[in-house]
């Protein structure tokens, strides 16, 4: 590190310039001394002095006067001076111990006029204690002995050193490896031991940049090192035995890698943007560029300085921006930023350099960047009116139409506050009939009209309109004249349409009114004084057709009787519309409404309500309850008397009927059972008007049967439960289809019987066959022409074996294929009682037999042949007539027999 009078270097340009403002605002050029404000200049200089490297700065002051002063050293060949005053070193060298003295002069190219000063350079006091060595000698580091016991006690030794820091330049050219220090311990005499470092850079990551031998200590760097990566790295150097045991303690070893400028200043963007408005005074701020340098920036590598190296365009200045060159703040240092005028910049691009080093241009290392500036706009230009005055006309009673056309000019830029107008009408509409949009494309003012206007009442207007910007304009600017204009509307006469008034209007008349009577008259008004028109009347409206109007005067006369309970009338009010029309061009017309309130007279009898009731065939346990229903209003309705008539007398005699209250009676069986029935029951019921008005009301009453909770059981309670006419038809018409298809399903029944019969007379005997008949053949005359032999119900046995049938099942009407069998011929008739063991018999054979059909299948017998040689069954009868005969012993048969004994048993029926 540099010292100048025991200060850091880097106050040396701070202190320079702080000295140098203080001389430039002193004022006082006569007090400024020009040549080199100090007499000796001193730094405190590394041992090492690398070429190129910055020494020191020094100043001169040349008192506000625009001198060119070149600088020259007294040992040209180690040292130069720049021209910004920075002195640095020509080569690459060693400091000796010895102070390093020279001169420094300052010549005056044009007066030749030649200062000097004294410059004096130390090493650092760290490095001056230590003893001189070779240039290719190896530092040395010995460790420091450790604490031992002698004779039982501790004795003082020297504390442990502080080891200087290792400085080592980055980017090192080589060869590597590069031998740093050498570490020894004073005990290697004695022992045989092995040295190692430890740390990052050593054993940790980055690995293998330290090396050390282990046996003679000596600590090497393998290859470059990197400021900007790691700016230092701290290392412990261990010796052990060859045990491994440790015979010192380890001591720290730092290594500060010194920075080289080695890195470009980049800035943060390639482009800036920024603005400034228009008209802005000198030393305005505008923006900052910044741009950053890795190397180190407390050194000279890293302190950069900015400076403007063009601007485009170059009008009406060429330096009309400074940068300041250590912040990157760019301001304004002349006037004339104007826009609107002729040849004027609205843009300037300017190419800012960072250099590092402080600026200097020969050892600094330099990048560019684009800042471009926008001059933006102010408002001052006022808007201006192109014309004095505008004119424009609009018909009367009209809204939202464009009455002008308002055009101004403003030099600011487009679509922005500051050119766009804004409008604003300062007299000649005290009624605000007006209103000025503006359209936002053109910047016109557009004169619209928001409230009707009459012609009859105004004729022309004339407003005075002034034209604004949305901002307001820069200070020191003011309105002109022309942003003021007069606009003259005229207003047209047009034909309006005529209007009643009042409207609606309102009569109040009674009821009943008969046709002829005239009512009143509706007179419509025409608003154009000016225009001689004429007016005629129309019915518009008129829902029950009771009114006429005059079509030339208006009278309103009835052609009808008004009737207040007709539906066309709401609320006691019936509404007509009328129309009256003029003979203008075009012809207009207008509506009015005339509203009757109409007043009840007492022309409405009331009515019993409901027309239709319920009760029980007994006066318990409940009654009827009815009420009036009059279209009549009070105090021509209720309160209601309510009475039976005289005739007919059963009325009086099975009724009775009591007032509950004005609008309430009920009715009640006067006996005590009523058949059940349906019953008109006349009753009377009279109102309160004046005079009273009566009416015999017929109540149909249903009297039925009734539960014990007083409700009705029979069928026709549906009637009574509220079911209309069409309802109760309904569910007759459903009942009477419902029993034709169950009759047409019968008869296709039936029909399907004969047809399968007929198809097939034997039926399967697994079939569940029920009551069917067994039809044969024609028997001729009568029962007495024929003979049976009843010998076979009495003889089974004698039939026909199962061996001579034919296998499967026959049809009733096939002949046997085998002779048929002669059977004997009874003298007489068999007892009525063996049929029944026979019958008997085969039934409980049948039962009792698991594979036989079921016990109502039907049993197929044999066919009998064309006839039988058993005798006529009518030989049962004791005579020719069964009506002697007693067959009340088939009862005993069971119930299968039941059907004939009731056919033939119970006497004469």
């Amino acid at each position: 590190m540099c010292r100048i009078a025991g200060a850091p270097r880097t106050l040396l340009p701070l202190l320079a310039a702080l000295l140098q403002a203080s001389v430039e605002a002193s004022g006082e050029i006569a007090l400024c001394k020009t040549g080199f404000p100090e007499d000796v200049y001193s730094a405190v200089l590394p041992k090492d002095v690398h070429e190129g490297q910055p020494l020191l700065n020094v100043k001169f002051s040349n008192c506000n006067r625009k001198r060119r002063v070149q600088y020259e050293s007294s040992e040209p060949a180690d040292f130069k001076v720049d021209e910004d005053g920075t002195v640095y070193a020509v080569r690459s060298f060693p400091l000796s111990a010895e102070q390093a003295k020279f001169l420094i002069y300052a010549q005056d190219e044009e007066t030749q006029e030649k200062w000097q000063v004294a410059v004096n350079l130390s090493l650092e006091p760290a490095l001056a204690e230590e003893p001189l060595k070779e240039p290719h000698e190896i530092e040395e580091i010995v460790f420091p002995r450790q604490l031992a016991k002698h004779s039982g006690a501790l004795q003082r030794q020297k504390r442990d050193w502080v080891i200087p820091p290792i400085n080592l330049p980055e980017n090192s050219r080589g060869p590597f490896p590069q031998e740093l220090v050498r570490i020894r311990s004073d005990r290697d005499k004695n022992l045989s031991l092995r040295y190692s470092v430890t740390g990052p850079g050593a054993d940790q990551p980055p690995t293998g940049i330290f090396i050390i031998n282990p046996i003679s200590g000596q600590l090497s760097v393998t290859k470059p090192l990197d400021r900007e990566l790691i700016a230092r790295f701290h290392l412990r150097a261990h010796a052990v035995d060859i045990n491994g045991n440790q015979v010192e303690n380890p001591i720290d070893i730092v290594i500060n890698v010194i920075d080289m400028n080695d890195n470009r200043p980049e800035f943060l963007h390639q482009v800036w943007n920024g603005s400034v408005p228009e008209g802005s005074k000198p030393g305005t701020y505008v923006m900052t560029v910044t741009a950053i340098d890795a190397d180190d920036p407390n050194a000279l590598n890293g302190m950069l300085r900015y400076r403007i190296l063009s601007q485009a365009p170059s009008t009406p200045s060429p330096n009309m921006f400074t940068i300041n060159n250590e912040t990157g703040d760019i301001i304004t240092v002349a006037a004339g930023l104007d826009r609107e005028e002729a040849q004027k910049v609205q843009q300037y691009t300017l190419i800012i350099q960072a250099t590092d080093m402080e600026g200097n241009p020969t050892y600094g290392l330099s990048n560019t960047a684009t800042a471009v500036i926008t001059v933006t706009d102010v408002n001052d230009n006022p808007p201006e009116f192109t014309a004095m005055t505008f004119y424009g006309e609009v018909p009367e009673n009209r809204v939202d139409v464009i009455v002008a056309n308002l055009t101004v000019t403003d030099k600011d830029q487009p679509h922005t506050p500051a050119w766009n107008a804004a409008y604003r009408i300062s007299g000649g509409d005290p009624t605000g009939r007006f209103a000025i949009m503006t359209d936002p494309n053109s910047n016109d003012g557009l004169v619209t009209v928001v409230k009707p206007i009459d012609f009859e009442t105004n004729r022309m207007f004339v407003l005075t309109v002034a034209a604004e910007n949305q901002v307001p304009l820069a200070k020191g600017i003011q309105h002109p004249p022309q942003s003021t204009a007069t606009v003259s509307v005229t207003v047209i006469d047009v034909n309006e349409n005529p209007y009643f008034a009042p409207n609606p209007k309102i009569i109040r008349q009674e009821e009943g009114l008969h046709a002829g009577t005239m009512l009143t008259t509706l007179t419509a008004q025409d608003p154009d004084r000016y225009m001689q028109q004429s007016i005629r009347y129309t019915k518009l409206s008129d829902p029950a057709n009771w009114l006429k109007i005059d079509p030339v005067n208006g009278q309103i006369t009835t052609i009808a009787v008004l009737d207040r309970e007709s539906p066309n009338v709401k609320n006691n009010i019936y509404n007509a519309t009328f129309l009256a029309s003029d003979n203008g061009i075009p012809p207009m017309s207008g509506t009015g409404t005339l509203q009757i309130y109409l007043l009840d007279i007492n022309d409405n009898a009331p009515q019993v309500l409901p027309q239709e009731a319920e009760t029980c065939e007994t006066p318990e346990p409940n009654s009827i309850n009815i009420t009036a229903l009059d279209y009549d209003i009070d105090p021509n309705a209720g309160p209601f008397a309510f009475d039976l008539p005289l005739s007919p007398v059963t009325i009086k005699r099975n009724w009775t009927i009591t007032r509950l209250n004005g609008d309430f009676a009920q009715l009640n069986l006067k006996i005590k059972f009523l058949e059940a029935g349906i019953y008109e029951v006349p009753i009377i019921i009279t109102d309160s008007g004046n005079p009273p008005k009566s009416n015999i009301s017929i109540l149909r009453v249903k009297v039925c049967q009734c539960d014990s909770n007083g409700d009705c059981t029979d069928v026709d309670r549906i009637v009574g439960a509220g079911l209309g006419t069409g309802a109760i038809i309904a569910i007759l018409l459903c009942i009477i289809i419902l029993l034709i298809l169950v009759l047409m399903f019968v008869v296709w029944m039936k029909r399907r019987d004969k047809e399968r019969q007929a198809k097939q007379l034997l039926i399967d005997p697994e079939d569940d066959v029920r009551d069917n008949i067994l039809k044969y053949d024609e028997e001729g005359g009568g029962e007495e022409d024929q003979d049976y032999d009843l010998s076979q119900l009495q003889q089974p046995d004698t039939v026909e074996p199962d061996a001579i049938k034919s296998v499967g099942i026959r049809r009733l009407d096939e002949r046997p294929v085998h002779a048929e069998p002669q059977y004997p011929v009874r003298s007489a008739a068999p007892h009525p009682g063996d049929i029944g063991d026979f019958i008997n018999e085969g039934l409980k054979a049948a039962d009792n037999d698991p594979t036989a059909p079921p016990y109502d299948s039907l049993l197929v017998f044999d066919y009998e042949g064309s006839g039988s040689t058993a005798g006529s069954l009518s030989s049962l009868n004791s005579s020719s007539s069964g009506g002697d005969q007693d067959y009340d012993y088939l009862n005993d048969w069971g119930p299968r027999f039941k059907k004939l004994a009731d056919m033939y048993g119970g006497g004469d029926d």
